[in-house]
């Protein structure tokens, strides 16, 4: 099995309409890398309705620094939007976003704090100068430490303290968003870094009338992937996605696997295949 669960390059052939050989695309989830050969190779043959167009705006390098991690980012944004979530309606609360350093949050934090939300980043190491002064360049203006959140005694409810979030870590972090998301307000939930249980009550639900609001990447439809990805063209501004962004060799994945793993990674790590 090759791995690689997102790809980004150039139509060599193509049988299907509307997808011509030299045009740039993208594909991300639909089992790449899990259950059918994946993108770290030169050359992919994968279904035309799994495809993208890359994006004016983007190149195969960018589009790949946002990756499925970018672009569950941005189905969190349209989670909380559908919602109807804004930065007016969220007024003076910060919209939180967990695990704000790696890949899904560093995106996150841009895109809301482009949006012009107030962006609580909440991180391990958030501690960290380093740490801090990258967070804040994405655009956070409140630095969460990851044992606040973890370790908050579980009560019922907390305090109203944000007006949304952009979950990635699950878990009792997830429990504590919950408790603390104040009335009306949405969780969007897609990982779980931190754990797969919650151990949370009905409170936040039946109280508040919080919704969690589950977002899912892998098989979702591809109508919405377009339009996720015109949106992540148009509103992440690339200089931050540069600046998140580092490139490595193929060779070199299975040390940072090992990297990630350990939590010692930020952002985004774009494998250039072809040397």
């Amino acid at each position: 099995m090759v791995c690689g669960v997102d790809l980004a390059g150039t139509v060599v052939s193509s049988e299907a309409a509307g997808l011509q050989p030299g045009q740039q695309v993208i594909v991300t989830g639909w089992g790449l890398g899990e259950e059918r050969h994946g993108g770290f190779a030169e050359l992919a043959r994968v279904r035309s309705d799994w495809v993208v167009p890359v994006p004016e705006g983007l190149d195969t390098r960018r589009a790949m620094a946002i990756g499925t991690a970018g672009l569950t980012s941005m189905l969190c944004v349209l989670a909380l939007e559908a919602h109807g979530l804004t930065p007016e309606r969220a007024g003076d609360l910060p919209v939180v976003v967990t695990g704000a350093a790696g890949g899904v949050g560093s995106v996150a934090v841009a895109l809301l704090a482009r949006a012009g939300y107030r962006v609580a980043a909440e991180s391990g190491r958030a501690g960290e100068p380093e740490q801090a002064a990258y967070l804040r360049r994405l655009g956070a203006s409140e630095l969460i430490e990851r044992t606040e959140l973890a370790d908050a005694p579980p009560r019922a409810l907390d305090k109203e303290r944000f007006a949304g979030a952009v979950d990635a870590v699950g878990g009792p972090i997830l429990a504590t968003v919950l408790r603390q998301t104040r009335y009306g307000g949405c969780v969007a939930a897609c990982g779980l870094a931190g754990g797969a249980d919650l151990p949370t009550t009905v409170h936040p639900f039946i109280l508040r009338a919080v919704d969690l609001a589950g977002v899912e990447s892998v098989r979702c439809p591809t109508e919405l992937r377009r339009r996720a990805w015109e949106r992540l063209a148009a509103e992440l501004p690339v200089d931050l996605l540069d600046a998140m962004t580092v490139e490595s060799r193929l060779d070199e994945v299975p040390e940072l696997a090992g990297e990630i793993l350990s939590g010692r990674t930020r952002g985004r790590i774009v494998v250039a295949v072809g040397g």
